[in-house]
């Protein structure tokens, strides 16, 4: 009976959602404001009808957050039944699914625009199917699970004309902005190096696999929640957190954190796609002088450095992501007893003139040393986004396709993403592993070297074993439809 129900959703195929979409546009009926009229009112031809796709969590404060702006939540969509019931309840005349292609091809015509705060490994196929079909997507961070994604999803952004946003907040805020005015009116000089790092994570990394399996609860559709992942029995304690510690589901601390505390110095200083990349990790030992080796498992601590080269006539640059707990040095300008970012987490741009500092999503942003605050006062250029991240996407979509400006479309957010996987790719490196010659024990040929990037063909020139990390081969009956 399970075969027989899975085979019927994987007959829900994304040719059908294209083939009724053409439908959708003479299924909306424009309503003028003055017909409706009253003061204060918002005429429905004036709000985003939007679905939610993982509404739990995240998820249930993305909508909230959404709601705040002229919209609808008109639609639910989650396989777990437990996590969804705070939206449920919130939105109480929204329809429910737990199939996104399902509720995809029955609501087309019925909303607008999809948020889709799934778990990271679910994103890109959630967010290509709503897109396919001209919808506006808001995409929680990290955009996607692997760089193939990203950069399909930022084509896809173009190709369909839909108004995207990635979920890191910050990129709405006054933080990055600040950090900018001051790094353009040359405060700092030009940057060469930059510290990024953070607490992360806050749930188990480099462990094995459990091997006892678990009843699956019943309000969780596991097969659903799957998705493109490979089959695997439930475990305890994957879900609804945890599954970020797992390469088949999640990206890791980096994917987790990156997109917040690395935007900034990827927004200020203009960086592209880097040119190598080299990753440490955090090792975990069972038993005396005896290596554990857990490949399915992101490592507890990792450290990973990737190099930029300089625009228009200024020096290369060198990024550090560090996580697990580990800081960089702290910089001299800083006092004793000042805080280092947000103390879990921050960033450091060094310039050839000073040093300047933030915490995460670029907040409590501090020229150093912090006396210099108080002296510099540079005019504001860069405008603010009053409204926030949410409702910027939501006005942006009731506009349509390139009428408003977007703190984390795709096509920067896009790029953003595969630099964080990028670093994913260099940890994931570090595990590969080949036996030695002699049949004794194993090499490692992905460690203490640097994998030099190609970024426009997104592929390793060095090392071709990495190139496995940069795209997936998803589950039977999944699809990115490109």
């Amino acid at each position: 009976m399970v075969q027989e129900k899975n085979n019927k959703r994987n007959q829900i195929s994304r040719r059908s959602f294209l083939t009724n979409s053409a439908t959708a546009a003479a299924g909306f009926m424009i309503v003028p404001r003055h017909v409706l009229g009253g003061k204060g009112y918002t005429a429905p031809s004036d709000k985003l009808r939007v679905a939610g796709i993982g509404v739990g969590g995240k998820g249930e404060s993305d909508l909230s957050e959404i709601s705040k702006g002229p919209s609808d939540i008109v639609v639910l969509c989650d396989v777990d039944d437990r996590r969804a019931a705070g939206s449920v309840k919130r939105f109480p005349k929204a329809k429910y699914y737990k199939d996104y292609r399902e509720m995809l091809e029955k609501e087309h015509k019925n909303i607008d625009a999809v948020t889709v705060s799934s778990p990271d490994h679910n994103h890109a196929v959630q967010a290509m199917a709503a897109m396919q079909l001209g919808k506006h997507v808001y995409v929680q961070k990290p955009l996607t699970h692997d760089i193939y994604e990203a950069r399909m999803l930022t084509e896809a952004a173009k190709k369909y004309k839909v108004v995207t946003q990635m979920g890191n907040q910050g990129a709405s805020g006054d933080g990055v902005r600040q950090l900018m005015e001051w790094y353009n009116a040359g405060l700092i000089g030009d940057v060469h190096t930059v510290y990024c790092w953070t607490n992360r994570p806050v749930w188990p990394q480099g462990l094995p696999w459990p091997s006892q399996k678990a009843e699956i609860p019943k309000e969780l559709d596991w097969d659903l929640w799957l998705g493109t992942a490979p089959k695997k029995d439930y475990v305890d304690k994957l879900v609804p957190f945890n599954w970020r510690g797992w390469w088949d589901y999640g990206t890791g601390a980096l994917g987790d954190m990156g997109c917040h505390i690395v935007e900034p110095p990827f927004r200020v200083l203009g960086l592209g796609y880097p040119t190598s990349a080299e990753a440490s990790v955090g090792s975990v030992y069972v038993d005396e002088f005896k290596q554990g080796y857990f490949p399915d498992s992101c490592p507890p601590s990792s450290h990973v450095i990737m190099n930029f080269e300089g625009k228009n006539g200024k020096p290369d640059i060198k990024l550090h992501w560090m996580d697990g707990g580990i800081q960089p040095a702290r910089p001299e300008e800083l006092g004793p007893n000042e805080r280092m970012g947000d103390g879990g987490n921050g960033a450091i741009f060094i310039g050839s003139k000073g040093k300047m500092m933030c915490g995460t999503y670029g907040m409590y942003p501090s020229l150093l040393p912090s006396s210099r605050n108080k002296e510099v006062n540079v005019k504001q250029t860069i405008a603010r986004v009053p409204e926030g991240h949410y409702v910027q996407w939501v006005n942006a979509a009731i506009a349509g396709y390139g009428k408003k400006e977007l703190s984390a479309p795709f096509d920067i957010s896009g790029p953003l993403t595969e630099t964080i996987l990028m670093g994913n790719l260099a940890i994931r490196s570090y595990d590969v592993r080949k036996p030695k010659a002699d049949g004794k024990g194993f090499n490692y040929p992905g460690r203490y070297i640097k994998l030099m990037w190609d970024g426009p063909n997104m592929k390793i020139t060095n090392f071709d074993d990495a190139n496995q990390f940069v795209k997936r081969t998803y589950r039977d009956g999944w699809s990115l439809g490109v």
